[in-house]
């Protein structure tokens, strides 16, 4: 609801009790001090001790919370986990599970299908369709990264999360029912079925994420404590089950090989042996994705709310192109920070996969088992998740926080990639390998730590929700593009000339990030909103929040001056009029509704139409002069019918 432009009512009539009210809402005590300053407006020695008081505090009511949920119930903290980090995260430790399968089962195949896959030497089997399926697969996740993120916005979240689970449902079915009457008819069908699969793949990134931002506030004006505090572990925490994901298909893949194979992984790997393996690991997480299908559709009812509300809010509907318009006018400097920062960070996450395939050679000169090559990648992935979980941990803290940990896991990828890159032969050497393995494993761990987990998060955090799963999907979709070329290079390069192009693309993103990318850690994002309103209305002048602060804001747009209208007694003004118009259209709904108001005020933040904000409106609004008779009292439902005759009555009135 837009505030009157010419209009600031002075306050000085406020009674004690209505500024304590005001004060709860728009000055939160976990961002604001008592005297009404921000807290990235404190000198740096009283932020510090904010923030870490904040912590400490923090650390002590959730340790509290976790002892006494223990207490209840000891399978309590597993039901909240399950709850709030793996089912957000299940379409992600699905994909995740099928999409890094694909290389493990491509070492099982140029194991037994060597006429075919092995060596180079494809006396029956089409070369470029065997390249073609890591091709099409980067591909199918591209097009459905751009594609449901666009969708998502349009048609809502909801629809774009059960769409991806049953795009992903009927891939897995292809996949294990993958066929043909020779076997390179058999590949180009599984080529083409991982295609279809990726698709739902691709998706899942923008619609994770997007809901991870969203489902932490409602879609009214008050936006809750644990939001802007633990956003980003939220999301962060569902991102990790892609992790858990990998973790599984190689535990899996590693027993069935056994259980086919007659309990051992080395050569000779009969055909049979490799089908069975590859379609049994297949159809289980085909299983998990049936039920996620039915859980989006009954479960997850809610989950356009924030997008609906906004596109309500701009009487839009369908999709918003004045707002993807707008923020590519506003925004394109946010757009190079995270697609660019994705598209250097998939170079890293796929060139990662340099340092196994040479110190396996070394370490195990003799061993063609395929179960060695997959007990390394299970150990690196471990090493992951450790990366994943000091992401969600150090994530929300606001000394640390988005950007620099971002820039720290970027320049630690830069170093331990640029040391092996002038001395490769040294490392490689029997002497130095484990000197070698050491930083494969610490490069695992600060990709994840940094810019893999956190290219995730900002790149919905710092668009506004109307285009906001279009913004993520073009982001991640950069990424691909940086892995597709990194996967094409590697084809036509020595592993040493690898190593010469990999790590300044670790140098490039920190420089990326450092310049362009905002730091959303503690902002309530709710004050984006409120500045993409403005924006919107063409307005941007008149937005005086913590969004347009400078902490908040990316060195660039420092420069070119978007920080210059923060004023933190200006912003207050603006929201008391802002909350004053949602109210008075509230009041003035309930006048004119007879039936179903209740449901046209679903939108409109409780607090403002009870107590003592209420009261304040009530007594100050002019508008409502001529109304006061009929909205003395606050807005109220009816009393619930207490028995049959109850019922009656109300059916009757």
């Amino acid at each position: 609801m837009e505030a009157p432009r010419e209009i600031l009512y002075h306050y000085e009539d406020m009674e004690v009790h209505e500024k304590a009210a005001f004060d709860e809402i728009i000055r939160p005590a976990d961002s604001y001090l008592p005297d009404g300053r921000y807290w990235a407006d404190l000198p740096v020695g009283q932020r510090i001790g904010f923030i870490m008081k904040q912590d400490r505090e923090e650390t002590a009511k959730e340790w509290k919370w976790l002892v006494e949920m223990f207490k209840a119930d000891p399978l309590s903290p597993i039901s909240y986990y399950f709850k709030n980090f793996v089912l957000p995260g299940a379409g992600l430790g699905l994909e995740g599970y099928v999409l890094f399968s694909i290389s493990n089962v491509s070492t099982l195949f140029k194991t037994s299908f060597k006429s075919c896959w092995g060596g180079g030497k494809h006396a029956i089997c089409n070369a470029n369709w065997i390249a073609a399926v890591n091709y099409m697969e980067v591909a199918g996740i591209i097009v459905g990264q751009i594609l449901v993120g666009y969708l998502g916005d349009a048609i809502g979240r909801r629809w774009g999360l059960i769409q991806d689970a049953a795009i992903m449902f009927v891939g897995l079915i292809m996949l294990v029912a993958a066929w043909g009457v020779t076997q390179n008819g058999w590949v180009i069908c599984y080529a083409w079925s991982l295609f279809f699969y990726s698709i739902g793949v691709g998706g899942e990134y923008p619609m994770t994420a997007t809901i991870g931002c969203e489902n932490g506030y409602g879609s009214g004006k008050i936006t809750t404590s644990h939001d802007r505090l633990h956003r980003g572990r939220t999301v962060v925490g569902a991102f990790t089950m892609q992790g858990w994901g990998q973790f599984a298909n190689q535990a899996i893949l590693i027993l069935l090989l056994l259980i086919f194979n007659s309990g051992h992984g080395s050569p000779p790997i009969s055909e049979t042996t490799t089908q069975w393996t590859y379609r049994v690991s297949f159809a289980i997480p085909a299983v998990g994705t049936a039920w996620l299908i039915y859980y989006r559709a009954y479960h997850m009812k809610a989950a356009s709310k924030q997008l609906e509300a906004a596109k309500a809010k701009s009487s839009v509907t369908g999709y918003d192109i004045q707002s993807l318009k707008l923020t590519f006018k506003h925004f394109s400097p946010r757009l190079i920070a995270t697609a660019g920062g994705w598209f250097c960070n998939d170079v890293f996450f796929y060139g990662n996969k340099l340092f196994q395939s040479r110190f396996i050679k070394v370490i195990s000169p003799h061993d063609n088992s395929v179960i060695t090559s997959w007990l390394w990648t299970l150990a690196n992935v471990g090493v992951e998740l450790a990366g994943y979980y000091g992401a969600m941990w150090m994530v929300d803290n606001k000394l640390y926080g988005r950007k620099w940990g971002q820039i720290l896991g970027f320049m630690m990828c830069f170093i331990l990639f640029v040391i092996p890159c002038f001395k490769l032969k040294y490392y490689e050497s029997p002497e130095h390998i484990h000197s070698f393995q050491a930083m494969y494993f610490l490069s695992s761990f600060f990709n994840q730590f940094g810019p893999n987990c956190i290219t995730f998060l900002v790149a919905a955090e710092v668009y506004p929700a109307p285009i906001r799963g279009t913004a993520h999907g073009i982001s991640a979709a950069a990424g691909k593009v940086g892995a597709l070329i990194i996967a094409i290079v590697g084809a036509y390069t020595t592993t040493q000339q690898q190593f010469y192009i990999v790590p300044w693309f670790g140098l490039a993103g920190a420089l990326m990030t450092w310049l362009f990318l905002p730091d959303t850690t503690g902002l309530d994002l709710r004050e984006q909103e409120r500045r993409w309103d403005y924006i919107r209305r063409g307005r941007p002048e008149d937005y005086h929040g913590p969004a347009v602060h400078s902490k908040h804001l990316s060195l660039w747009e420092r420069w070119t001056g978007k920080g210059k209208y923060y004023d933190t007694d200006l912003d207050y003004k603006m929201k008391v009029q802002e909350f004053r118009a949602e109210w008075e259209a509230a009041m003035a709904a309930r006048g004119s509704e007879t039936d179903g108001s209740i449901t046209e005020l679903d939108e409109v933040s409780e607090s403002i139409l009870h107590g003592s904000l209420h009261k304040y409106f009530e007594r100050t609004s002019p508008e409502m002069k001529g109304m006061k008779k009929e909205i003395a009292e606050p807005l109220v439902l009816p009393a619930p019918a207490s028995s049959h005759e109850d019922t009656e009555t109300l059916r009757h009135e």
